[in-house]
């Protein structure tokens, strides 16, 4: 095939380049090609081939060219990325040709001396600009070479959920108002005339180890809260700086100490409404439960790949940084009057895709809401790579890209100082500060919080290995229905139950548990329980490697092998030191790399063997524990989070743990909660919990069965 910019009599110049944006848009070139290739084997399996599909077939194999000789050439990537990536165009390129085979005709598009039709170029172009690339301009082509401009901007959305429509059709008063926004005109101030933000940001490099971390905060007043919750004080000051009329907070509270409550009831109480929330995928599903449990009365949603399940009325919408490039444009005109940043620090690189978009969306409310409420929530202390904030305290509108705003500059004015004088420093820092700068240790407010305690992650099991698992969960009802019904149906003495026959489900839960015994293998659920953890592994990696960055050590806890490797391999590839601690090492190993969590302050993560590290080790340098997989006893649990909460310690402990949400993973969770109160009173001074893990299957078995025949 002749090669894109190469003349069809065989001679060869070198070709122009495709202009791409900061932060190469291979992904999504690969992501669109994929996509064709896709729409070509189903075109295909219809029957005859049409001249779009040859044309579609055509655009397709001279993107893959082009590509695979970009990848080979970039120097920007490592050579593991450029092997990833040729590898993910090898599989494209073997399914393009597999599907060539149904047609002996397209096979001739793929020759070196085929004609390129100037429709499979201009489809080629189209690929190209919807991947946010702006292509070469090729010789022999109709198309006029691109004049000189500025780079473009960020990719405009390619999807709007339907419900997002049918809710600006519903009521176009919803639409935003953007008179409402007061303009930002300059101000002539004696330090107009200064470069501030390099200063700004020395205020805090050389802020005294007593200054002060956090913007005076009103006295906590009392709030209902549906569902009897109540507010710890230090969340509950927060809570009212935003009703007393606060727009504006870095909150930086150490993990444990509750940002997201702060957050959904500083909305609340600045009636932030409709709110967006720009979050890590793993902590996704968490907001909006946290919502349900805060907020009940407010809709929240979260947007999942294209947003086909999005609630467009919410007043409450969640999103992951890794799909906001698909909404970016629906979300800015969607009239939001608050938006919260979750691991703010996400954000730091402002040339990175995703700090742009934040960026963009930030800016555009601005523009039509007088006083947004806008958050960022990060656990990073703030004298730890300070310039990182610049994006941050743009996002919260502090800022612009060069100066202070308006507020910012007129509190740096009225000290009367520049950056030539001694005193500037401290005042700067107090100036930035007060604009809502909020940051509490968990030291600091332990007689606010418990001290030992177990905070529920769920997260969602997305791709294959998800929907392999909930597939596996619905059988495994079904067939236990089935056996309850021919139970019912060969009764031939006994009472009559009307509705559910408890005692019969029972029954029917032993054979389940009696036949996956003898078995020895098949969808029981000690099978799936380690399916979920294997599926959790790099979602419990992942969030275990964010609380390393924000708050220092972590205990990672896991009961398998596999998930233990999963998460070593996560913090290896981010260069996260670990110390393993596993049953099958030799005591002077195992001492060596206890010592080497405890004692090195960069060994970041110790990585636990749930039964192996769970007694007799002490990890009290680490007051976060993350525990990937479930116990099925409250004891073990207990014994693993108590590695950390023992004489020593002198924060308070939580254990996270992570729940594969709408799987029976979160009932099993349950299941064990529920028998702790036992396990506790009867312990008696021994350490053997009443009942064991095959009581808790039982009783998870029940539950499974019980939930089907309900919703029969």
């Amino acid at each position: 095939m002749a090669r894109r910019g190469q003349p069809r009599n065989g001679a060869r110049r070198s070709a122009p380049r495709d202009r791409r944006r900061p932060r190469d848009g291979g992904d999504d070139v690969m992501s669109a090609l994929a996509r064709a290739v896709r729409e070509i084997e189903a075109a295909l399996r219809g029957g005859r081939t049409t001249s779009a599909t040859r044309t579609k077939f055509q655009a397709v194999a001279l993107l893959l060219r082009d590509e695979r000789t970009r990848v080979q050439s970039d120097g920007a990537g490592t050579a593991a990325q450029r092997a990833e990536q040729l590898k993910r165009l090898d599989a494209i390129a073997t399914s393009l040709a597999m599907a060539a085979v149904r047609d002996p005709g397209l096979l001739a598009l793929l020759a070196e001396d085929a004609v390129v039709s100037d429709e499979a170029r201009s489809l080629r172009r189209d690929v190209l600009r919807t991947a946010g690339i702006e292509p070469a301009f090729e010789t022999g082509t109709a198309e006029a070479p691109p004049v000189e401009e500025a780079p473009a901007a960020p990719a405009k959305p390619r999807v709007v959920p339907q419900s997002v429509v049918s809710r600006q059709l519903a009521n176009p008063f919803l639409a935003p108002d953007f008179a409402a926004a007061r303009p930002s005109a300059p101000r002539a101030t004696p330090l107009a005339g200064w470069e501030l933000l390099g200063p700004l940001l020395r205020s805090f490099e050389r802020a005294a180890p007593s200054a002060s971390t956090s913007m005076t905060l009103p006295e906590p007043s009392r709030r209902t809260i549906p569902g009897g919750r109540e507010l710890m004080p230090h969340q509950a000051r927060l809570v009212s700086a935003a009703a007393q009329g606060h727009r504006t907070f870095l909150l930086a509270d150490e993990p444990g100490l509750g940002k997201t409550a702060q957050a959904l009831l500083a909305a609340e109480a600045a009636n932030a409404y409709p709110l967006l929330v720009v979050v890590p995928n793993v902590v996704k599903t968490n907001w909006v439960r946290e919502a349900g449990l805060w907020t009940p009365h407010r809709r929240a949603t979260a947007i999942h790949g294209n947003g086909d399940a999005v609630d467009g009325f919410a007043d409450i919408v969640v999103v992951n940084y890794e799909v906001l490039d698909r909404h970016v444009g629906w979300l800015g005109d969607f009239g939001f009057r608050g938006m919260v940043v979750d691991e703010a620090h996400f954000i730091k690189n402002k040339t990175s895709q995703r700090s742009r978009h934040v960026l963009e969306l930030s800016d555009r409310i601005r523009s039509f809401t007088a006083r947004p409420l806008l958050m960022a929530l990060t656990g990073t202390p703030l004298i730890n790579d300070i310039e990182d904030f610049l994006a941050i305290w743009q996002f919260l509108g502090w800022i612009d890209a060069t100066t202070p705003r308006a507020e910012l500059m007129d509190s740096l004015a009225a000290t009367g100082l520049n950056p030539a004088d001694p005193g500037f420093y401290t005042a700067a820092r107090t100036s930035v500060v007060d604009l809502g700068i909020v940051r509490r240790r968990k030291v600091d407010v332990a007689a606010d919080i418990p001290a030992r305690r177990v905070a529920d992650l769920p997260v969602e099991l997305d791709g294959a290995a998800g929907r392999s698992i909930r597939a596996a969960e619905r059988d495994l009802a079904r067939r236990m229905v089935a056996r309850y019904s021919d139970a019912i149906a060969n009764r031939r003495s006994g009472p009559v139950v009307e509705g559910i026959d408890h005692e019969l489900v029972r029954r029917v839960a032993r054979w389940e548990q009696k036949d996956a015994a003898e078995a020895g293998s098949g969808d029981n659920v000690f099978g799936m329980m380690r399916r979920i953890g294997q599926a959790k592994a790099g979602l419990a990696a992942d969030y275990a490697a964010q609380l390393a960055h924000s708050a220092g050590k972590v205990v990672f806890f896991a009961k398998h092998v596999d998930v233990m490797d999963a998460a070593e391999e996560l913090f290896a590839e981010r260069g996260i030191r670990y110390s393993s601690i596993r049953g099958d090492q030799t005591p002077t190993v195992r001492q060596r790399n206890i010592d080497a969590f405890v004692e090195d302050p960069g060994v970041a993560v110790a990585v636990c063997s749930l039964t192996a590290a769970g007694v007799g080790i002490n990890l009290q340098v680490a007051s976060n524990i993350v525990l990937a997989e479930l116990s099925w006893t409250a004891a073990e649990q207990t014994q693993a989070i108590d590695r950390s909460h023992r004489i020593g310690q002198a924060e308070p402990v939580t254990a996270w743990r992570i729940i594969a949400a709408q799987t029976i993973d979160a009932r099993i969770a349950e299941l064990i909660d529920s028998k702790a109160g036992l396990a506790a009173q009867a312990l008696d001074g021994s350490e053997e919990e009443v009942g064991s893990s095959t009581d808790v299957q039982h009783a998870a078995l029940v539950a499974l069965l019980t939930d089907a025949l309900t919703a029969a």
